[in-house]
């Protein structure tokens, strides 16, 4: 017995070392009926190219909730077993597309950048949330959806939170954005003037901001416990209008609408305190269910629902702050890690005699394929003087193709890789449970079957070593691009331009 587990130790040793060794080669060709890798593009210039925009492109509402967890709506599971019916929420996914497996990156700021961009944040320099102080957010020289889509002819609006800089350059409206009103950063910031001690002069007070485009952001209100109850209902107000305007002229609209709920601290508006009386989580979910209701019937009441492409989903799973913590329902983990429970967030997307209906769907889809997709929708095209990690999903979306164009993806917290994801297999090199634990550098990787051990408790390496064969493949294509396009390091100022560009 003794002597079998010393030779399966040694089997499993030396997969990972040809593993991490096969990660130096040149990308290799894809596998039969797999995405292919990222593959570097011919050079051409960073900005978009601007055609005149055809008729008939669909609007798009992108509406994403804060640390939302898997298990918090009613079609996922939640609602009344969270203390709060989501009866509009619920609604939207009966009548489009649910996704079970939709996946992000495992932080805040890493998410909202991979959205944006196509890319893992890996390659941004947004691989992490900002503790203060330095310089942080998205180079100008990345194009992000705002920017992809305003040369189609889309008037682009932000209403939320931003978290990708707050400094000049890097706001939204630097950004391809035609208007923004928000937070440039997180709602943890709102308790700050109340807390004992608070020094405005040694951090800054935060503040809700507004701009234009051209224009330098103009401070709205202090962002504090006070605001942090009504500024959904005022980003609710305006996105409305946003659409309203928009709608009147024909001009196809792009509404980004970053929800700050349900993001600690989760504080109803006082409409809603005491609402379902079991607590603020709850009121919360319910006042953001009672928002996404109002911008949908804003749609339809506009007479533009049949084209206007509706997606609400999470920027990451849930948190582990009490009193307000977070569920990912059948899934292990918290935010900041890469447990199931932080990857795997609700996405339902709607677009009426498009997308077919009530559909749900448990194949691997990234938050970095909504790039190419909409590229796609929209007659828009990607520069094509960079990497992106984004896979075209349009076809599965449409219902047209069963399987997704992507079978898996690698799963990075922060610079590390903590694990990589194949199909319904799980590999851990890292194991990270909570935000507040410390992360586990494991000797020997952790294997699970995320359909027989949807918690990945029990690691099913031994039996299964074969799976390392694909995932690793997964791994070392883009430990390889990493080399072909070396990442842009946090807090790279602009100008930036890539070495040889």
């Amino acid at each position: 017995m003794h002597r079998s587990h010393h030779l399966t130790g040694v089997v499993l040793a030396l997969g990972i070392l040809l593993g991490y060794l096969a990660a130096s080669l040149p990308l290799r060709e894809a596998r039969p009926g797999a995405a292919a890798p990222p593959v570097l593009p011919l050079p051409a210039q960073s900005t978009v190219a601007a055609p005149a925009a055809p008729a008939g492109k669909p609007n798009i509402l992108f509406m994403m909730a804060d640390n939302l967890g898997y298990g918090e709506v009613g079609c996922y599971g939640g609602g009344i077993l969270r203390g709060a019916a989501t009866p509009r929420i619920d609604r939207l996914a009966g009548e489009g597309l649910r996704l079970l497996n939709f996946n992000v990156e495992a932080q805040c700021t890493p998410s909202r950048s991979a959205l944006l961009t196509g890319r893992f944040a890996m390659r941004s320099g947004t691989m992490r949330v900002p503790r203060g102080g330095a310089p942080y957010g998205l180079t100008q020289w990345e194009v992000t959806l705002a920017e992809l889509l305003a040369p189609q002819g889309y008037a682009t609006g932000h209403f939320g939170k931003w978290h990708l800089g707050d400094s000049p350059g890097r706001y939204p409206t630097d950004q391809g954005f035609d208007e923004w009103y928000g937070i440039p950063n997180s709602t943890s910031v709102a308790p700050w003037t109340a807390a004992q001690g608070f020094d405005p002069k040694a951090a800054p007070t935060p503040y809700i901001l507004e701009s234009k485009k051209g224009e330098k952001p103009r401070q709205v209100e202090e962002y504090n416990l006070k605001s942090r109850r009504t500024i959904e209902t005022e980003i609710t107000r305006r996105t409305i209008d946003f659409m309203k305007r928009h709608a009147k002229t024909g001009k196809p609209f792009f509404a980004y609408v970053p929800f700050t709920q349900v993001h600690f601290p989760t504080l109803p508006h006082p409409d809603f305190a005491g609402k379902t009386g079991h607590g603020e989580f709850a009121d919360s979910l319910a006042e953001m269910d009672h928002h996404v209701g109002q911008l949908l019937d804003a749609v339809q009441e506009l007479g533009i629902a049949d084209n206007t492409l509706v997606v609400f989903t999470s920027d990451n799973g849930p948190e582990e702050m009490l009193p307000w913590r977070g569920w990912a329902g059948p899934w292990a983990g918290s935010y900041f890690t890469a447990m199931e429970g932080s990857l795997r967030v609700p996405f339902i997307v709607r677009w009426p005699g498009k997308i077919p209906a009530g559909k749900v769907s448990n194949e691997i889809v990234h938050q970095v394929d909504l790039f190419p997709t909409l590229a796609r929708i929209t007659g828009a095209e990607p520069p094509r003087d960079r990497l992106f990690d984004g896979v075209e999903q349009l076809s599965f979306l449409l219902g047209k193709q069963e399987k997704s164009n992507r079978e898996g993806f690698p799963c990075y917290v922060g610079e590390q890789l903590y694990a990589v994801k194949w199909r319904h297999w799980k590999v851990h090199f890292m194991i990270h449970e909570y935000m507040f634990d410390a992360p586990q550098r494991l000797p020997n990787p952790r294997m699970h079957n995320l359909i027989e051990d949807p918690r990945e408790r029990h690691s099913v390496a031994a039996m299964n070593t074969w799976v390392y064969h694909p995932a690793m493949k997964i791994v070392d294509d883009f430990q390889a691009s990493l080399k072909q396009e070396p990442p842009i390091p946090p807090g790279t100022p602009d100008p930036y331009r890539p070495a040889g560009k």
